[in-house]
């Protein structure tokens, strides 16, 4: 174990990290701490870094070279409380031999949960209840009204059959879905067979699946993957589900699907950008549930985000990215 004084950006001090914070002292860590929800200003975060040994940060914090320029070569590893690091510059990290930590379990369970959640109350319309409800819609019983689209009997497919995507698939489960399929990369015969589902090409997943749940990794490859060519392909009566990353949907195309009826509904915990105008077209839309990024937000998940980067700073090799 290393001495290291690490700067903590980006963090509350409220409540997540009050446990491993003084656990980190106590390994001869001098921690500075960012003292607040929102995001650490870029000015003093350049300030903050100077002469750092380890850096701890959020996605809302980008580590480029400038950053790493500023911290000086005494920086040795840093450690991002995510599963995605796209935030950070594996290139730059690279040519200064720094190590990079994620957290690529943590969100598995909290993320599988919120991903069924939204698509429970999009395919049951549930936002649109609360504000009918709230604004005198709620008048004499009318048989179809507030009528969505239910699991039982259904094709869910799966864009990225990954931790998430088989957890999510494991909580759809109990509620009689037929079929799963998946588009991914390749096979992952290891993970489906024992959901079991199919893996197909995107366009069969977009004709064949009642639910579409995008659980992908954000790369060059998925950059805009879910666009026109997709929600074209789509039934009228699917339902689009997105808590990956925002720049896998192309928005305008996703946009124009709901508006043209191309497809029933969308809920989104990501979005492109982050956080959406308040005037973005998405939010005039009843078809549409946009909530500011909140798949990780469980007590327990944010907790175990602290304890899982806590080994990193104190060199132990967990979860490592070799850059």
């Amino acid at each position: 174990i290393f001495p290291v004084k690490t700067s903590l950006v980006g963090f509350t001090s409220h409540s997540h990290g009050s446990d491993t914070f003084p656990r980190l002292s106590s390994c001869s860590c001098s921690i500075e701490q960012w003292d607040s929800d929102e995001p650490v200003p870029r000015s003093e975060l350049l300030a903050k870094v100077a002469g750092i040994r380890g850096l701890y940060c959020l996605l809302t914090e980008k580590i480029d070279a400038e950053v790493l320029d500023a911290a000086g070569p005494s920086l040795q590893v840093v450690s991002t409380m995510s599963v995605g690091y796209d935030h950070v510059s594996l290139e730059e990290l690279k040519k200064r031999g720094i190590r990079l930590g994620y957290t690529p379990d943590v969100l598995t369970e909290a993320v599988a949960e919120l991903t069924v959640a939204l698509l429970l109350a999009t395919s049951r319309r549930l936002l649109e209840a609360v504000h009918e409800a709230k604004n005198g819609g709620w008048g004499t019983w009318k048989p179809l009204w507030m009528c969505g689209y239910g699991l039982t009997d259904s094709t869910v497919g799966i864009l990225g059959l990954g931790r998430i995507g088989a957890a999510v698939t494991a909580r759809l489960k109990p509620f009689g879905v037929k079929r799963f399929l998946y588009a991914d990369t390749g096979p992952r015969p290891d993970m489906a067979t024992k959901i079991p589902a199919e893996f197909v090409p995107l366009e069969e997943l977009a004709r064949h699946s009642d639910f579409i749940v995008v659980c992908c990794a954000l790369t060059p490859e998925t950059q805009g993957i879910c666009g026109n060519g997709l929600f074209s392909l789509m039934k009228d009566t699917a339902i689009f589900i997105n808590t990956s990353r925002g720049g896998v949907v192309n928005q305008e195309d996703l946009y124009q699907a709901l508006v043209n009826g191309q497809i029933a509904a969308a809920g989104l915990d990501v979005t492109e950008p982050e956080p959406l105008p308040t005037d973005h077209p998405l939010f005039k839309l009843k078809n549409c549930a946009a909530i500011r990024r909140a798949a990780w937000g469980s007590e327990d998940s944010r907790a175990a985000y602290t304890g899982y980067c806590q080994p990193i700073f104190k060199g132990v090799e967990l979860c490592l990215h070799e850059t």
